[in-house]
């Protein structure tokens, strides 16, 4: 267990908001937990992966210019060394919808003790579903309808 990393981790988590209506995401302080060459896939599999500090800003710039109430709740994290894992259960409302979500993310730390990778695992079927995208629309496998 390698609880400086974890709290590492935690604390860049705590950046992204409480959930309230006027909390936003600390660009600032998230930005200083990654690497230069920092990469984010953005969910597994097959997200897209966005390479690079720059891009990152980019990208949770896009994502605040429509996301609000931002949580990430942690259920469980273990660590070692270099990988922290959370199992979260984070919240958002995007464009007005409440978008409550469980995932896996997993951080691989470099000798800095920065983020170098990022990955999360989520429901992006159930993700949809709530912004009412049909499941047919969403891609992978159909589910049969009962007839």
């Amino acid at each position: 267990m390698a609880l400086e990393q974890e709290k590492f981790i935690l604390d860049m988590l705590t950046a992204w908001g409480d959930g309230t209506d006027g909390s936003r995401p600390d660009i600032e302080r998230i930005m200083a937990t990654f690497a230069e060459d920092a990469v984010w896939q953005l969910w597994v599999p097959g997200g897209p992966v966005i390479t690079g500090r720059d891009a990152l800003r980019k990208e949770i710039e896009r994502q605040m210019s429509y996301v609000t109430h931002n949580r990430c709740t942690t259920r469980h994290i273990v660590s070692s060394e270099r990988v922290v894992m959370t199992e979260r259960d984070d919240y958002c409302i995007n464009n007005g919808v409440p978008m409550p979500h469980s995932m896996v993310a997993v951080y691989e730390l470099n000798e800095q003790g920065l983020i170098s990778a990022w990955r999360e695992y989520l429901d992006t079927a159930d993700l949809a579903k709530k912004k009412g995208v049909a499941l047919d629309k969403v891609g992978g496998p159909t589910v049969a309808q009962p007839t």
